[in-house]
């Protein structure tokens, strides 16, 4: 069992380790560079803030040139973006919840390739790109970029991703959806076991997930199996133990 630790206590304990760090300056040569060891080089020769600016204007440049070639998904690319560039911060999302539309306020989790994720202290939320008409910052609340984890971070996780990148991602969820992109069908299927309730065009069914397939979430019920095409999902939410007890005695009479 991983024992819990909080975030004060984890950083008290980060920074300790820190100052007993022996630093040693990396041997590069021709030697280890043909062998792709070592660190690699700096991002840019010009200052951080000036290279962060330039990053920026360079992905929204790239972002509408995709747009405008591919105006079928603008949609899909613009909802990405923004929900990227407000990961771990808080949202609201308006999306279609049957005939009705549904508010959803929580702070961005996971962001998908065709699917966000939210959470608040109660609810776990995935919202497919398709069924959002807009998405915003709660009024109130200010535009930042959170950038704190470049100024304390793990050493031997920063050598881990540089010189074995791909084994050290897939034990961890939270730098799977760091760097990769999701599909929802991908992410529902690593919640195996969770209780749901998800909305389609004319109906709310709920249910402990079960499977995914390409095209079909399936979730059960007591005895009963139902298959979901993905494609029609609306709104999927996360049930607590109470929740499931109202919906079974709501279906049992």
């Amino acid at each position: 069992m991983t024992e819990n630790i909080r975030l004060d206590e984890y950083t008290k304990m980060l920074l300790e380790e820190r100052k007993k760090e022996v630093i040693k300056k990396d041997p590069i040569n021709e030697k280890n560079l043909a062998k792709g060891e070592g660190l690699t080089s700096p991002t840019s020769a010009v200052s951080t803030e000036e290279t962060r600016i330039l990053m920026e204007h360079i992905m929204q440049k790239n972002l509408f040139i995709t747009i405008n070639s591919q105006p079928n998904r603008k949609k899909e690319l613009m909802l990405k973006k923004f929900f990227k560039m407000k990961r771990n911060q808080q949202v609201e999302v308006y999306s279609k919840h049957g005939e009705d539309t549904k508010y959803s306020l929580g702070k961005v989790s996971a962001v998908g390739r065709d699917f966000v994720m939210l959470t608040n202290l109660k609810d776990r939320m995935w919202i497919p790109y398709q069924a959002i008409e807009s998405a915003n910052i709660p009024y109130g609340i200010p535009t930042y970029n959170n950038t704190h984890q470049h100024y304390l971070y793990d050493n031997e996780l920063r050598t881990k991703l540089i010189t074995n990148f791909g084994a050290t991602v897939a034990t961890r969820d939270i730098l799977v959806q760091q760097f990769y992109e999701e599909k929802l069908r991908t992410n529902l299927q690593s919640w195996k076991g969770t209780w749901v309730e998800v909305v389609v065009e004319k109906e709310s069914l709920t249910g402990k997930i079960t499977e995914t397939t390409d095209d079909t979430l399936k979730i059960s019920l007591l005895n009963k199996k139902i298959d979901i095409p993905i494609k029609e999902i609306e709104y999927i939410e996360s049930l607590r133990f109470l929740q499931i007890l109202i919906k079974l005695f709501n279906k049992g009479t």
